[in-house]
Order: structure tokens, then sequence, then C-alpha cells
């Protein structure tokens, strides 16, 4: 059977010359090798293909590249980590640097959210928030919190923990829930309440009380935690309603219940602060994080606890492990080096605040496509925007593959096709120059799609 060949001759090493093997990952793998996406470098703002051609990047990778591309200062901190230790363990034993990422890490999150444990991705944060609150319960002698609380349209990761209180309907009818009870919030989206908002919508904070239904329906006493992404991304990009997040604080102190925020996406800057709960002026029980950390050089991600949580484990003889839980490469070496030099970029350059400036910036220009054939809505938050499209009648999501696949071909940019939503986060360093590009290309190809 003949396979589908790479971009370049097989003795450039530069391109692959075989794009059968690979068995790609959230991925159209057929149209893919028929019409391949391929980059080979990136700096700053941009990709580049193998032939060289420049690719903005529209969408800071996978949500993560949030301080942009190969940073001088994070380069070199992996080089000369790897150069000095290439791996300790975790477990029973550390590296200074583990400690290191944990203090800046925690320094960054709010309130008493202060400890850290190390992941590798937000898929594997996620299922570790969700384990750290059932052994929460079973160390503080409730055992019976079991039942968990997610939000339709959720999205937490790939992890049958994350799968089971997500809310992203492939994921459930493929793999089903293997957590046992589990609830769901209703999402907070509603277009005929909150077409085209800019930044939070005014409908909506009482979505939020559903979760009185769903105590009186199983006792508060049964019920472990609530795990929403502050602002629901894999989904389309869904800002919350103002005061939304308040009043689910409100219910869960007032039932006892543990508040996780899955800020995969949200965190480091992404919101214009440390972590959407700044933002919100929330605290959260546990904030699960990955992506943004290390601006995507190295895999890491990892849980803030707060010290009441952490305390409560730390009891019973001193030799005896308290959290049985981890992975090999929890606090990797690299990972921590990587995760400190990012900190430090994101600190020295004043990216968070830089994004918090742009976000009006961003917004207009984002809004600049409305009126456009086949907009339905726009939605921005933060250096965050998303367009509905409407969908072909005989062919839902072939609109939106079409754009995506447009804008790389033929306009030199990246962004995220989920479903008919076009959904765009430009790395922090993004000019306002940069802004108008982006938005000039997107409507080009909006237009070419209709």
């Amino acid at each position: 059977m003949s396979r589908p060949q790479g971009l370049r001759a097989a003795n450039d090493v530069s391109a692959p010359n075989d794009l059968e093997p690979f068995w790609m990952p959230f991925t159209a793998n057929r149209a893919f090798k028929a019409r391949p996406r391929m980059v080979a470098r990136s700096k700053g703002m941009f990709y580049y293909t193998p032939e060289g051609k420049p690719v903005m990047d529209g969408s800071a990778g996978l949500w993560c590249c949030n301080a942009g591309h190969n940073r001088d200062p994070i380069v070199a901190a992996i080089q000369k980590q790897a150069a000095e230790l290439d791996f300790a363990p975790t477990f029973q034993f550390a590296h200074p640097a583990a400690f290191q990422a944990a203090s800046r890490i925690a320094d960054l999150a709010p309130g008493d959210l202060d400890h850290v444990f190390f992941a590798n991705s937000g898929s594997e944060a996620d299922d570790t928030a969700l384990k750290i609150a059932l052994a929460y319960w079973n160390v503080t002698g409730q055992g019976q919190r079991t039942r968990m609380i997610g939000r339709e349209r959720g999205y937490h990761g790939v992890g049958f923990g994350g799968i089971s209180v997500g809310g992203i309907v492939n994921n459930r009818k493929f793999f089903g829930s293997l957590l046992a009870g589990v609830d769901h919030l209703p999402h907070t989206y509603n277009r005929s309440e909150q077409a085209f908002s800019r930044g939070e919508p005014d409908w909506g904070a009482h979505l939020a009380d559903d979760l009185e239904r769903i105590v009186a329906l199983h006792d508060a006493s049964t019920i472990a935690a609530v795990i929403v992404e502050p602002m629901a991304g894999s989904t389309g990009a869904l800002p919350p309603p103002k005061g939304y997040l308040k009043r689910l604080r409100e219910l869960c102190d007032r039932f006892g219940i543990l508040l996780i925020f899955d800020e995969v996406i949200t965190g480091f800057g992404r919101t214009g602060f440390a972590f959407a709960a700044e933002r919100y002026g929330v605290v959260p029980d546990m904030i699960a994080f990955a992506k943004g950390v290390t601006s995507g050089t190295v895999p890491m991600s990892g849980v803030i606890v707060r010290k009441g949580i952490y305390d409560a484990f730390m009891k019973g003889p001193d030799h005896a492990i308290e959290f049985f839980h981890g992975y090999t490469y929890s606090a990797h070496p690299l990972a921590c080096a990587a995760a400190v030099a990012t900190l430090d970029v994101y600190r020295d350059e004043g990216l968070f605040e830089r994004a918090r400036s742009l976000e009006d910036v961003w917004a207009d220009a984002m809004f600049s496509v409305k009126g456009l054939p086949n907009v339905l809505d726009i939605r921005t938050l933060g250096l965050v925007g998303a367009v509905d499209l409407a969908s072909r009648p005989d062919a839902v999501g072939q609109r939106g593959f079409e754009a995506m696949d447009r804008a790389f071909h033929e306009h030199g940019l990246m962004f995220r096709a989920t479903g008919d939503t076009l959904a765009l986060s430009p790395p922090l360093i993004v000019t306002e120059d940069q802004i108008g590009e982006i938005a000039d290309k997107l409507g080009k190809v909006i237009r070419a799609v209709a």
C-alpha cells in the first residue's frame, strides 16, 4: 500500500518522508496527510514551514506558548539543566529546582493556595485534583463524600476522571464515565441572551444555583468537589457570566464542598492575571495548571492546593507516605528549569499586565469581523477570542475546518477550529499591529468559506 509522502526528498531530514506511522491526536488524520499543515521551526510570534514560510501563531501553539516561541532565556535554562541533571526521582528523593519551581508558582496563586503537586499534562493535573479531593475527605473522616460535580461542555482532559466530570459529548460518547457518582451543572452559554458579549456576559450568574438542586437530590454530605474551568476553553471559549464564579464559591462554602478551578488554559496570563481566580476575586480550594507554566517548552502541570488541605494529610507516622499518588516525571528537572525561566520572562517583561492592557485592542479587532457572512457570535476575554460560524446544513464542522486549513496555507495564520467555532489565543507578546494583521486575515478567511 502506498503511503502519503512528506514535503521534501527522503534524504532531507528537515521534513518526514513517511506520514503514515504517526497516529495524530485530536486530528482528522486522513485530511491532514492529504494536505499537511507542517511546521519545522519557531521564533517569537511565528512558526515556519519546512520551506521557510512564516505562519503567525494565533493560538499560542495549543493555548500554551504564552511567552512566545524559543525565548532565549528559557532555551538557555533548559540547555543548562540538561547538561547538569537530566533526571532525578521525586519519589523519596528530590532536586533543588523542584522546590524553587513550586515556591514560584505558589507565590503567584491567591489566598492560601500554597502547596504544589506536580504532574506532566493538563489531563494528569485534573485527575490529580480529583484524587486529592477524594483522599482529603477520607483522611478527614468523611469518606462518604465521593460524588463529583462537573459542568456541561466542560473539558478536563482525557484521563478517565477528567472525562467523567467533563461535558464534551464525543469524550463521553466513546469512553463513557468510569467515576461512580457524577453530576453536571448546566453550561453557561445562551446565544439569545449573550450574543456578541465583550468579556463576561451580564446574563447567567443564576446558573450556578443549579448546585442547590444537585445537593437537594444527593445531600451535601455525599459530594466531594465541584470542578469548573473559569472560562470554558476547548468547547469554544465561553467566558463566565458576571458573578457566576463568586456565586459558585458561596454555594460550595455553604455546603462544605471543595471547589476546583481547572486553569490549564486560563493560567499564566491568558486572562490578564497569573490566574483567572485573581481576576474574579475567588479563591478555589485547588487550581489545576499546565500549558503556560513552561510556555509549552517542556511538559509540566500540577495542582495548587490550599494549606488546610495539605495539612490534613500531614498526620500519622513520619515515615509513612501521606498521599499515594505521583508520576515518574513529576517535577522533572528540565521542566522545573523551564518553569522558573518562563516565570522570570513573565515577570521581567510584565506579560500578564501587557495582556490586560491589550484586552480592549484585542476585543476591537475580534469584533471587526461582526457582520461578515455566517458570523453568529463573537466572544472575547483577556487575549482569547472565538467566532461562531453557521454550520453547513449537510456538514457540521466543515466550514470551521476549511477556515483553519485556508488560514494556514493561504494566509500564514494558525488558529484552532472547534467544530464551526474559530478560537484564537495569541502569545502574550503579540503587538497591536500583529493583532490587526490577525483580524484582517481572519476576515479574509471567513469571507472565503462563505
